[in-house]
């Protein structure tokens, strides 16, 4: 081996070292992976600053939404030293001009997604901000919007990154709008309960956690009022999908709305009872709800304890009447006391309860042959022996 081929092969080492990534020097190559290394190992040390900083300056406020924005850019914070670190690092590397306008667009691909991200992480607190305007916009509108402006954020944000990269938006929209107006076409009951639903929660018919009764649909609670469907739990705890256009158009009622809860009996009692025993019971009957705070005043709600009807084999007393409660457990339990107190009411007065009954009279008897006796009189001789 000599010289000259020792030459060749230092020459080719320099040349390896010089251009060996891309055309990259080696060194400057391993000075950006150094520079990139110690920013993710300051990564830590830079997003819990950051935020010690941030979570000081909102504790100063009273306000709680300013904590919640602060926590909510926890990701987004800790992702800005790889921004940083991949910017310092490129920016060491000597490269022809057309391999820096690409190191140009990575470094402006990074922020701009960053900043969306952060646009896309501040949504969910700063919703509280709406919800303080409960007069102009409910919960489910609120909630909503959010997801609304989430899926502008994510919109925008591609589009941004896109034109970055010198790729046409506008055409690609143009195109989109050709082949929505094809899967339109074949997706009108998609609109329809988008369009229903914004009427839904427009006119404020429920919320979540409303008790509703869809007229033959279902029955149950609100879960959550969704952009195509709106889930209700049945009370066996079914989840029941509803499409918006259902909720649209059929009748809904809200329990959940109701003042008072209704109690409508007819009492029946016997037709032997006299008129002052029909007085006692329906006295009786009056004065325990007029006097019992369980059930509303008459002033509120109509409250009727009435003689209503001749029966086929009762005398009907009507009993109406509203409770203060709306829950469905606490009426059930009321209902079960005033039960108890009409059955001692009646039962005090001396009669009692009827029943389905049919008496049958018989004026004359009909025809019928005679009966042959068993047995002869007794004192009567048989022909045999006669």
């Amino acid at each position: 081996m000599d010289m000259a081929t020792l030459g060749e092969f230092w020459d080719l080492v320099v040349q390896v070292w010089q251009e060996g990534v891309y055309g990259i020097n080696i060194a400057q190559v391993l000075v950006a992976l150094v520079i990139f290394g110690l920013f993710m190992v300051f990564r830590n040390l830079f997003s819990r600053f950051v935020l010690r900083f941030l979570r000081r300056a909102a504790a100063r406020t009273r306000t709680d939404m300013d904590n919640r924005i602060v926590n909510a850019l926890y990701e987004p914070i800790r992702f800005i030293p790889v921004v940083m670190g991949v910017f310092f690092a490129l920016s060491v590397l000597d490269v022809e001009e057309g391999t820096r306008e690409v190191f140009y667009k990575v470094n402006r691909t990074l922020i701009a997604f960053t900043l969306f991200w952060a646009f896309y992480r501040i949504t969910t607190p700063a919703s509280t901000l709406l919800m303080k305007a409960e007069g102009v916009l409910t919960r489910p509108m609120v909630e909503w919007l959010v997801k609304a402006a989430k899926v502008a954020f994510i919109v925008l944000g591609a589009a941004t990154i896109l034109e970055l990269w010198g790729i046409a938006v506008a055409p690609i929209i143009a195109g989109l709008g050709l082949f929505g107006v094809a899967v339109a076409l074949g997706a009108q009951d998609l609109f329809k309960n988008l369009i229903a639903g914004l009427f839904v929660i427009g006119e404020r018919r429920f919320f979540p956690g409303d008790w509703i009764n869809v007229d033959g649909v279902v029955e149950g609670t609100v879960q959550e009022i969704g952009f195509r469907t709106t889930t209700v739990r049945r009370f066996d705890r079914a989840p029941v999908y509803v499409p918006n256009a259902r909720l649209a158009d059929n009748a809904v009622t809200n329990f959940s709305r109701m003042s008072h809860r209704r109690i409508r009996w007819m009492v029946g009692v016997e037709y032997r009872t006299t008129m002052e025993q029909l007085r006692q019971i329906r006295d009786g009957i009056e004065r325990y709800i007029l006097e019992n705070e369980e059930f509303a005043d008459p002033s509120e709600v109509p409250t009727f304890v009435r003689i209503d009807s001749f029966n086929d084999s009762s005398i009907d007393i009507l009993v109406y009447c509203f409770t203060n409660t709306i829950v469905w457990g606490d009426w059930l339990e009321i209902k079960e006391r005033l039960a108890y107190a009409i059955k001692e009411i009646v039962e005090g007065a001396g009669t009692g309860f009827a029943f389905p009954s049919r008496s049958v009279y018989l004026e004359t008897l009909p025809d019928a042959p005679e009966v042959f006796p068993l047995s002869p009189p007794r004192g009567a001789t048989p022909a045999s022996q006669a």
